[in-house]
Order: structure tokens, then sequence, then C-alpha cells
């Protein structure tokens, strides 16, 4: 509801963009449940390199609580965005510093870009994914499509 009463229609493509965040978060939380469950069978599916593979079993813990901050994080955003929650904004921002967090760390405070070879550029990827669903949430939020 706007402020003289008016229904704000939810737009169709809220659903769209909904949905997509919601499975590519999703995904994310299992990759991150799968990892810190069963580790060595989830690599060996995920065709991890030794070098892969040696370089996160001594990432820190800091860097894991990121990474939960930003998968978890981001599902819930994704869920407040599909209920139209003014909340999913923010909670995507808190998502997008746990990845930026994990970032550093990978390009800046290790040999990540090295170890991660050819897989590294899906860090790029997953931020911009991160940028614009603070986007679309923000722009949502001006439009007063979530309350």
């Amino acid at each position: 509801m706007s402020g003289m009463g008016q229904t704000i229609r939810t737009p169709w493509h809220l659903w769209v963009v909904g949905v997509l965040a919601a499975l590519w978060n999703g995904f994310g939380c299992f990759d991150y449940f799968m990892t810190q469950t069963r580790r060595d069978e989830w690599f060996a599916r995920m065709g991890m390199t030794e070098a892969q593979l040696t370089y996160f079993n001594a990432m820190p813990a800091w860097t894991h609580a990121a990474w939960a901050i930003g998968v978890w994080g981001g599902l819930l955003g994704a869920i407040l965005l599909l209920l139209r929650r003014k909340w999913a904004m923010p909670v995507f921002v808190v998502s997008f510093l746990g990845w930026l967090a994990g970032a550093v760390y990978a390009f800046a405070l290790s040999d990540g870009m090295e170890a991660m070879g050819p897989m590294w550029p899906m860090q790029i990827v997953i931020g911009g994914a991160c940028v614009f669903f603070i986007w679309y949430a923000w722009m949502l939020g001006r439009k007063g499509v979530l309350r």
C-alpha cells in the first residue's frame, strides 16, 4: 500500500528475480553445507585439483564464516524479496559483505587466484550477482513494492 491507499502491484519480474535469487543462493547454501559436512566426497565430485584442495583446506575459519554469511544471507534476502519485505536489501548487503571478505582473502591475502586456476572468475560472477540483487531490492524499495 502506498500512502494514498493505492495498492502497488507486484511486478512480474520480482517473481523471476526472486526465484532465480533463491535458486542461485540455494545452490550456494547446498555447496556450503556439503563442503562442511562431506568435504572430501563433495570435492571429488566437483573435480577439484590437488592445488585447489590444498588451498581450500588451508583457508582460515573466518573465511568459512564469511562464506556462510554470504550464502545464507543471500538465501534469506531472496526469501525476503519474494515476501516483498524491505529488509531484503540490507540482508543482500550483508550477504555481499560476506562475499567481499572471502574475495579479499582469495585475491589479496592468499594465492587463491593461482590455486583456483580457471575457476577464479566465478568469484567475480558471484560478486556481480550480489551487486545486482542489492540494486534490484533497492530499486523495488524506492518504488514502494517492498514494505
